[in-house]
């Protein structure tokens, strides 16, 4: 007995570094992950878009993981933050089109047209300027409104940024193109696609993204949340459009899109001669969605107060019954089932690691990613920490490519903040490299839920798998055969344990900003740290 006694104490005492290996690094199952992506991508889901059954099966699935981990609801005895959407579609039975100095331009042919919620009967007429980029910024010393009347017209623009700008600066500026033309006085926006972005967008997709649905979110107080409430009408003008709005202006489109296809080439405004008609009539739903909410709360009561969030988009783009095939259904299992389940996995290897975290982690799964970032911009605006609750730090997980045994990562924003070289270590603990964006004309940066929180001074990273070795060409590959389209599903190549790596990625990620003695900080004479938190310390560059 004796001996038994003293074996076993030998055997606790051999255990114990064991558990605390554990304790710092947990082990993830990729049996786990690959259980949560085939449910998530599903057929029984139907697609999982937002305001949709499918979507709240899968909510409903979240909460209850969020359950059995142990988590506790941050919004007052529930799991769910609701999200009312609107949904405004094109009538079908009116015709929508532009009118330019008196001809007719239908939707669909040479202009595009989306439908409008807040003014569901249009037709307004007013005169136009050409205003080059449409850019405006103090910091950069930009303003392409300079010296021009907008009042009370539209503003018709080239899409994207000057060649040569920083592609994320870019990016940003050209999102705010709608905001920069409100400010100007101007009532309406009509975009010309630049030769950049008819490369990569075909005007095929625009004028048939024109006739999905718009979409947007209703505040606590009942109405449409918007950012331009001035702006009445929008639309994409390209050939014969295009060309009849500069007519008479003595510039051609050529002229302009070759004056803009050089380097740092910024077309000058102008007044244009034709007066512009809209005319466009809109039907407007509102569906209940809702983001999927847990916490776990900080160990430290001197941080447990600032909250880390890691997040990831659970809705896809559902079912389009005019999709060729048999295959209607938009499974979303890269896109974001996986972000979905390695969040999962994160919070789950959080719950059970024996050391709660100083921080606290806020963990969501949010809504209508798809039709423009919605649900976690809701979020952003809603916050829904307690009282002297502070967000420091946003981790997001965005359709990792995980068809390959990745041997580098890519975490967009990361030279902005001291979250860099957070995100650098971690990857250095699993034996590979952060690299540099190898899309930076692509804007990346700006186009996922984290910049929500970025816009709200917050920051924030978005790792992505890597283009080191085959990286590249397994990321080329989905975006050209997978990228929303209904072979998005589960039986893709996926690399299970490639799933495990970047789980553990994004929990050493996470929790070295909970454990941090400082919380993250923008660096000093970062765009968008000076843009968004001017008013918040900033680290030097290193």
């Amino acid at each position: 007995m004796a001996l038994r006694i003293a074996l076993s104490a030998m055997a606790l005492a051999l255990a114990i570094p064991s558990m605390a290996i554990a304790q710092d690094r947990p082990v993830f199952s990729s049996d786990a992950i690959r259980a949560d992506i085939s449910f998530l991508a599903d057929d029984l889901l139907e697609g999982r878009d937002g305001g949709t059954r499918g979507y709240d099966i899968a909510a409903r699935y979240v909460a209850a993981r969020f359950t059995a981990l142990g988590l506790e609801q941050v919004v007052p005895d529930s799991w769910y933050q609701p999200v009312s959407l609107a949904v405004a579609k094109l009538d079908k039975n009116n015709s929508t089109g532009l009118t330019i100095d008196g001809k007719r331009f239908d939707n669909g042919g040479d202009v595009a047209i989306g439908a409008f919620g807040r003014e569901p009967k249009q037709s307004f007429e007013a005169g136009a300027v050409f205003v080059g980029y449409g850019l405006r910024s103090d910091r950069e010393k930009i303003d392409d409104y300079a010296g021009l009347n907008l009042k009370g017209k539209w503003a018709v623009a080239l899409s994207g940024s000057p060649v040569g700008m920083p592609s994320e600066i870019g990016a940003h500026l050209a999102a705010e193109k709608t905001r920069a033309a409100q400010q100007a006085g101007a009532i309406g926006l009509i975009t010309i696609p630049s030769p950049t972005m008819l490369a990569r967008t075909p005007w095929e997709r625009l004028q048939e993204r024109a006739s999905d649905p718009s979409v947007g979110w209703v505040q606590p107080d009942g109405q449409l949340y918007v950012r331009t409430p001035g702006i009445r009408g929008s639309a994409y003008a390209n050939g014969a459009a295009a060309e009849a709005l500069l007519a008479g202006s003595g510039r051609t489109l050529a002229a302009v899109r070759a004056e803009a296809g050089k380097k740092g080439g910024r077309p000058k405004g102008f007044a244009l001669k034709p007066l512009v008609r809209i005319d466009r009539t809109s039907s407007v739903t509102h569906a209940p969605s809702s983001n999927v909410l847990a916490v776990l709360p900080g160990s430290d009561p001197a941080l447990a107060k600032e909250y880390v969030l890691l997040m990831a988009h659970l809705d896809h783009v559902g079912v389009k019954p005019d999709t060729p095939g048999k295959d209607k259904i938009y499974n979303g299992a890269m896109d974001n089932a996986s972000g979905i389940a390695t969040m999962l996995a994160v919070a789950k290897a959080f719950a059970e690691s024996g050391a709660r975290p100083k921080r606290s982690i806020l963990f969501a799964a949010v809504t209508a990613e798809e039709d423009g970032l919605l649900g976690s911009q809701y979020l952003a605006k809603n916050m829904v920490l307690p009282a002297g609750g502070k967000l420091v730090g946003v981790v997001n997980l965005d359709m990792p490519i995980l068809t390959y045994d990745f041997q580098d990562v890519v975490a967009f924003g990361a030279e902005h903040s001291t979250l860099g070289p957070i995100v650098e270590r971690a990857a250095k603990s699993e034996g590979i490299a952060l690299s540099p964006d190898p899309i930076p004309a692509e804007g990346l940066f700006t186009r996922s839920d984290h910049y929500r929180f970025v816009e709200e001074g917050v920051p924030s990273v978005f790792l992505m798998t890597g283009f080191a070795g085959p990286g590249k060409a397994a990321f080329e590959h989905f975006l050209k055969t997978d990228y929303h389209k209904p072979s998005d599903q589960i039986d893709l190549p996926f690399h299970w344990e490639a799933a495990a790596k970047f789980a553990r990625v994004n929990y050493a990620i996470a929790r070295e900003i909970a454990d941090a003695a400082e919380a993250p900080r923008w660096y000093e004479g970062d765009f968008f740290g000076d843009a968004f938190a001017p008013g918040e310390a900033k680290a030097a560059k290193p």
